[in-house]
Formats: C-alpha cells, structure tokens, sequence
C-alpha cells in the first residue's frame, strides 16, 4: 500500500509539471483512498490481542509410551 501512495504522489507531480490538471484532481482522490487504507492497516496492527494462556491439563501428563524397563 505503500508504494501505491508513493507512486500516486509521483504521478500527482508529473502531472502537475506536465500541467494535467483533470489528471490531479483523480490521482489526489485515489492518494486520499490509499493513506486512509494505510491508517486503517496501522490502527488494526497497533491493537494488542489477547489470546490468553493455555489451560493446563487436569491430573498427571502421562506419555503415550509405555515405560522402558530397566533390565
């Protein structure tokens, strides 16, 4: 998403230099979509969740291998 608002920001000044003016006025419509996007992405990325800790199981883990005997 970055690069979509850095190539938009780069067609916003060839336009402008080369004097586009319909061109801008759709390019800062599109800018404006992209950064709007960006803060979304960083709200939801800023967010801390809570997955919790794992439960312990109830009792004694016991091994799905039988013990080795000692001979």
């Amino acid at each position: 998403m970055e690069e979509i608002r850095d190539n938009l920001l780069a067609r916003i000044a060839e336009a402008e230099c080369e004097g586009w003016l319909g061109e801008i006025e759709g390019l800062r419509i599109s800018l404006a979509g992209a950064e709007d996007k960006l803060v979304r992405i960083d709200q939801r990325s800023s967010r801390a969740i809570d997955l919790g800790m794992p439960g312990r199981a109830a009792g004694p883990v016991h091994s799905a291998m039988p013990a080795q005997r000692r001979t």
